[in-house]
């Protein structure tokens, strides 16, 4: 089939690549000349395990191009994919200003039919107005479909190629035929394709985000309530994980949920529920406790160090939001980074890919490190941030030489507590006891 997607973001070239991946022709369209241009050259923009591979194989069979023209996307593809940028707007709310700019041009510019795909995730609605806003110029027939992405970052190529689901929401069968034939090579393991309304398939992606941060954040709270009757977040995680009504995923306690997603989302539902007059108490408490608890550590540390961190050096293990990807946006360790220096710390930072990005957003304010084991030169504390796999093992004896003080605050829970008091070192995590060597 031949596809077009409008931007090439995380989800627009993730969707392009992999549907190029099953034998599709793939045209991604972007306003960005030089990314544009460093595409065409083979340079994946973004870093996602496995998409290097795809990216490179597909461009080299002539099935994955891109261009900045927006007509050439929308004359070549049958069903064009928008995969546009939905940020949060200043209340909440997600911003569709990108999403209906270019669905005023689709309008102008089609001259046969076609089948509009949001991609992006949109609140209850947006293909109404989608709709509403190609039909005022068009002069031929075409339908809106509402298909949200359900890409984890980090594993967004097998999400991609091998989804627990896809929901597409359409009233028009003609559509919905094309988009089962499209998804088809997807499901072939027995995964289903699940159609519903347009407004349906729309809520499900903002409920289920909203679902998977609402159990993150009940997790948290239940590890700082560990802390004050003196029981163990890991046993407590282990025995409601037991229960199949519950399942053992999302049940990490650690500094807060970060990333594209989830912050957005939640956000964006709760002012979607304001309104239509409804509020949502429970998302309301998410994201005020996830506010917190992406600072939880840091009275931890002003009391360690008597609440002076001018001379201090603090190692931070970790920049991205989580694993797997070199996405920062809305990242724990930013908040920590920021209230860290507002103390008069010096920080040295480390992460495998998100250094770039956090360059990008404090200059010189940081030293950044070679390497897990440059970052301690010196320091008085480490800060875990990132569970990185890499961070899970590390040398103790290369962290007590370079180390001024054997001291660590775990945000994501990677050490036993025993491993670690036989090391040596003063350790606190989320939950748990703290482990204090004299």
């Amino acid at each position: 089939m031949r596809i077009s997607v409008i931007g090439t973001g995380y989800v627009g070239l993730v969707t392009g690549t992999c549907l190029a991946e099953t034998g599709n022709e793939v045209v991604c369209v972007d306003i960005n000349k030089e990314k544009v241009k460093k595409m065409q050259e083979g340079h994946v923009p973004i870093y996602e395990p496995h998409l290097d591979v795809l990216f490179e194989r597909n461009i080299k069979a002539n099935r994955l191009t891109f261009t900045t023209s927006l007509q050439e996307g929308l004359d070549f593809g049958d069903i064009i994919f928008l995969a546009l940028p939905t940020p949060e707007d200043e209340d909440g709310s997600a911003d569709l200003s990108y999403v209906l700019g270019v669905s005023e041009e689709i309008g102008k510019l089609i001259t046969s039919y076609k089948i509009i795909v949001d991609k992006s995730t949109v609140p209850v609605g947006t293909a109404e107005k989608v709709q509403a806003t190609i039909a005022k110029n068009v002069t031929c027939d075409f339908d809106v479909v509402s298909n949200p992405e359900f890409l984890r970052e980090g594993f967004a190529v097998d999400d991609f190629l091998k989804p627990e689901r896809i929901i597409v929401g359409s009233s028009s069968e003609r559509a919905i035929e094309m988009m089962k034939k499209l998804y088809k090579p997807y499901i072939r393991s027995g995964n289903p394709i699940i159609i519903m309304d347009e407004k349906s398939a729309e809520l499900t992606k903002y409920a289920a985000n909203s679902f998977l941060a609402t159990k993150i954040t009940f997790m948290n709270e239940i590890a700082n309530f560990c802390e004050k009757v003196g029981a163990d977040v890991d046993k407590v995680r282990i025995g409601m994980g037991t229960d199949s009504r519950i399942g053992k995923r999302f049940l990490f306690p650690g500094i807060g949920y970060g990333g594209s997603c989830f912050p957005k989302d939640v956000k964006a539902l709760y002012k979607s529920g304001i309104d239509e007059n409804y509020e949502f108490d429970i998302l309301k408490a998410v994201i005020e406790v996830n506010d917190v608890q992406k600072r939880v550590l840091i009275p931890r540390i002003d009391k360690y160090f008597d609440n002076d961190l001018s001379a201090k050096t603090i190692a931070v293990w970790g920049l991205a939001f989580k694993p797997e990807t070199d996405d920062i946006r809305e990242a724990p360790s930013l908040y920590m980074i920021n209230d860290l220096l507002e103390r008069g710390a010096t920080l040295r930072v480390f992460d495998p890919e998100a250094m770039n990005n956090v360059q990008n957003k404090y200059g010189d304010k940081l030293y950044y490190a070679k390497n897990m084991y440059d970052v301690l030169e010196g320091a008085d504390a480490l800060v875990i941030s990132t569970e990185w796999s890499i961070f899970r093992t590390p040398n103790f004896n290369k962290l007590r030489t370079l180390m001024n003080s054997h001291v660590i605050f775990d945000g994501r829970n990677l050490y036993d507590i025993e491993d670690v008091k036989t090391e040596g070192f003063y350790y606190e995590s989320i939950g748990r006891k703290t482990v204090v060597n004299d």
